[in-house]
């Protein structure tokens, strides 16, 4: 699958946060020195692309193997999944007392906690797990480690929107083309769409509508994450689907639709390219992107064909004008 799948993105971005929920996951610094490894062999020739790595928090995470590998430049940040909250995060978190002493030194050392800010609690309705995550462990997290970095990965809901807007310099949040595009009647209304199921799964209109609002706004401290996630049709389409949407291929033409939509073009390179640079403490990127808007719709690939079998390319719902150069 990585084979396949990196020169679609390699081929528009020159570096990327690399999520760690594999099987198994890449929990300590020699999984993530291994997998960035492997990375890098399946980058094709011609093709600048950075993999900046994370590690998986679990809660036997060890506070001195995170730090060297951040000191060492090997991992640019660790990513905290609730335990069930998404993808493989079988692993991850439900004692939260258990993993203090690591965030403790990441706050430290300046080093950023990457969030999937959902709680997993049965009882919380889907739609209610951004906000209540919030409002549970997220305000008390950074109420106790003020220091601490955090990224807020792929918000979804207007309440995501608006405490990141209220929040400090230390506050980050992310979200992707796909949550700037559908909402959950695209999923539910007229049959279920498995290509259009993610996690966070997508909200109601009015959600929508705020994350375009902010990521066309500027806010310095909102930029783009695709989360765009590679898995089959076989896998998608069983009677447990798995949940991710590919848009490695066409993200940039449809964040360009999604800006010009709001009169906002001038505002698409912060938010692809400098603002994410800019949190991280990165310069920015040398290399340039030209994008051309053509008179008639441009064609791009359905689906791509692996050794597994084939992927479903994200589908926006309208035609598509903005075409990267190659």
């Amino acid at each position: 699958m990585l084979n396949s799948v990196l020169p679609y993105s390699s081929h528009d971005f020159a570096r990327a946060i690399i999520m760690p929920n594999l099987v198994p996951p890449v929990v300590r610094a020699s999984d993530a020195a291994a997998y960035k490894e492997r990375i890098l062999s399946a980058v094709p020739e011609g093709h600048d692309f950075s993999p900046l790595m994370t590690l998986y928090l679990t809660e036997t995470t060890e506070a001195d193997d995170v730090e060297q590998a951040a000191k060492s430049g090997l991992i640019s940040a660790v990513k905290l999944y609730p335990a069930g909250a998404t993808t493989n995060s079988d692993n991850g978190v439900r004692d939260f007392d258990k993993v203090s002493g690591v965030l403790e030194r990441m706050a430290e050392i300046g080093l950023p906690l990457l969030v999937h800010g959902e709680v997993t609690d049965f009882d919380v309705d889907i739609f209610d797990r951004e906000a209540v995550f919030i409002e549970r462990i997220l305000e008390p997290l950074r109420t106790r480690l003020p220091d601490l970095k955090i990224v807020m990965e792929h918000i979804t809901t207007k309440e995501g929107a608006d405490y990141v807007k209220s929040g400090n310099e230390k506050l980050g949040a992310t979200i992707t083309t796909h949550h700037l595009i559908i909402n959950r009647n695209d999923i539910l209304v007229g049959g279920i769409k498995p290509d259009y199921y993610c996690l966070p799964v997508a909200k109601r209109e009015e959600h929508r509508q705020a994350l375009v609002s902010l990521a066309t706004s500027g806010h310095s401290r909102v930029f783009l994450g695709t989360d765009s996630a590679p898995h089959t049709q076989t896998n998608k389409y069983s009677c447990c689907g798995c949940a991710g949407i590919f848009t490695s291929i066409n993200s940039i033409s449809c964040l360009a639709h999604v800006f010009e939509n709001k009169n906002a073009l001038d505002k698409l390179e912060a938010f692809t390219s400098l603002n994410g640079a800019a949190f991280y403490g990165l310069a920015p990127n040398t290399k340039m992107l030209t994008l051309i808007k053509e008179t008639a719709p441009i064609t791009l690939s359905k689906q791509i064909w692996t050794e597994d079998g084939p992927v479903t390319v994200f589908d926006p719902g309208f035609d598509l004008f903005w075409r990267v150069e190659p």
